[in-house]
C-alpha cells in the first residue's frame, strides 16, 4: 500500500477530529471574538460622550441620557460634565467585563461539547458552587450592586460633603463595592455600598447658609433685625465672597424665643460646600456691627451670678 493511500485512509478515518471538530471550534471561537468585539462597541457607545464633530457634544451618554437630571445650570457646569463621563465610563467597564466572562464562558462550554466532553457534570458542579458562592457573597453581590446604581443615579462623587448615617465628611473615594469619606476629625472611614440606607448630599446643586444670631430680650428687635441684615449684605458684597453667593441675604425673623434670648434667623443661598465659609464670615460681620450699634447679645459679660448660686458656691467651699 502506498504511502498516498495509508493517508487517505487514515485522514478519511479521522476525519471527525482532524477536519470537523477543529473547523468548529474555530467557526465558535470566531463567533466568540466578533460577539464580544459588537457587545463593548455597543457598550463603548452607550457610555462614551458624542466625539466632538459629531454635533452632540454636549449631550451625555446614552446609559445616563434617560435618567434624572439636575438643573440646566448645573449640567453645563464643567465638573459635573467630567464626573458624568467618569460614572459612565465606569458602568461601561462592568458591562465590558460582564460580557467578556459571559461569552468566555459559552466559547469553552461549546468547544467541550465539540469533544465530546460531557459538560452535565459542568453544569451542575457550576450551580452547586454558584449557590455555595450566592449564600456565602450574598453582602459582596448587594454591595456591588448598590454601587452600580449609585453610580447611575450619581447619588454622590468625589469631593461632596455627604451624609452617610454615622459617616458625615467629604467623599474621597467611590467604588463599586465601597466609599471612603473622611470627616472633620480627619479619620477616614470606609462605608460599604449596601450599607447605605440613605444619602445627604450637601454638595449638589446648590447650598443654604443659615445663620442663627441671638439677642438680649430687652434690645429693639427691628432694630437688631435690619442691623444683621445689612451687614450679613455688607458681608458677601466683598469680591472673595461674591463669587460664592447665588441670591441676596434673607431675614426670616425671630426663629426662637427662650428664657435666656431671643434667636434671629438669616438665610442665603451659595454655592454647595461655601455656606460654612459663608456663616462664619457673616457671624463675624454681625457681632461687630452689633457692637457698633449698641445692640446686646444674652450675656455681654458672661452668665450673672446670683445670691443663690454664692451662697451654694461657699458652702461648696466649706
Amino acid at each position: 500500500m502506498s504511502v498516498t493511500a495509508v493517508a487517505f485512509e487514515w485522514t478519511d478515518t479521522n476525519r471527525l477530529w482532524l477536519i470537523e471538530n477543529p473547523i468548529r471550534i474555530v467557526i465558535y471561537v470566531a463567533v466568540g471574538l466578533i460577539a464580544r468585539y459588537v457587545a463593548h462597541r455597543v457598550i463603548n457607545r452607550a457610555t462614551r460622550r458624542p466625539a466632538p464633530g459629531s454635533g452632540e457634544e454636549g449631550k451625555k451618554p446614552a446609559l445616563l441620557r434617560h435618567l434624572r437630571d439636575r438643573s440646566p445650570k448645573a449640567l453645563r457646569d464643567p465638573q459635573v460634565i467630567e464626573r458624568r463621563q467618569q460614572r459612565a465610563e465606569t458602568i461601561g467597564s462592568v458591562l465590558k467585563s460582564t460580557a467578556s466572562i459571559l461569552i468566555l464562558a459559552w466559547v469553552v462550554l461549546t468547544c467541550l461539547s465539540v469533544l465530546q466532553v460531557n459538560i452535565a457534570p459542568f453544569l451542575a458542579s457550576a450551580g452547586l458552587v454558584g449557590l455555595a458562592i450566592g449564600f456565602g457573597a450574598q453582602n459582596l453581590v448587594k454591595d456591588f450592586v448598590s454601587g452600580v446604581f449609585m453610580l447611575l443615579e450619581d447619588q454622590y462623587g468625589v469631593g461632596d460633603i455627604v451624609d452617610l448615617g454615622e459617616a458625615i465628611g467629604e467623599v474621597e473615594t467611590v467604588g463599586l463595592r465601597v466609599t471612603t469619606v473622611r470627616d472633620i476629625d480627619g479619620t477616614l472611614w470606609y462605608v460599604r455600598n449596601g450599607e447605605i440606607v440613605r444619602v445627604g448630599n450637601m454638595s449638589q446643586d446648590y447650598a443654604v447658609a443659615r445663620i442663627e444670631v441671638p439677642v438680649a430680650h430687652n434690645v429693639d428687635l427691628e432694630r437688631a433685625q435690619q442691623v444683621a441684615l445689612e451687614a450679613a449684605q455688607a458681608a458677601v458684597a466683598d469680591d472673595t465672597a461674591a463669587k460664592d453667593v447665588l441670591g441676596a441675604p434673607e431675614m426670616l425673623g425671630v426663629q426662637e424665643i427662650s428664657a435666656d434670648m431671643v434667636t434671629l434667623r438669616i438665610l442665603l443661598k451659595t454655592r454647595p460646600n461655601a455656606q460654612w465659609a459663608l456663616q462664619r464670615r457673616i457671624r463675624l460681620q454681625i457681632l461687630a456691627a452689633y457692637e457698633v450699634n449698641g445692640i446686646r447679645m444674652p450675656y455681654p459679660t458672661g452668665r450673672e451670678v446670683g445670691p443663690s448660686t454664692l451662697v451654694k458656691a461657699g458652702q461648696s467651699g466649706e
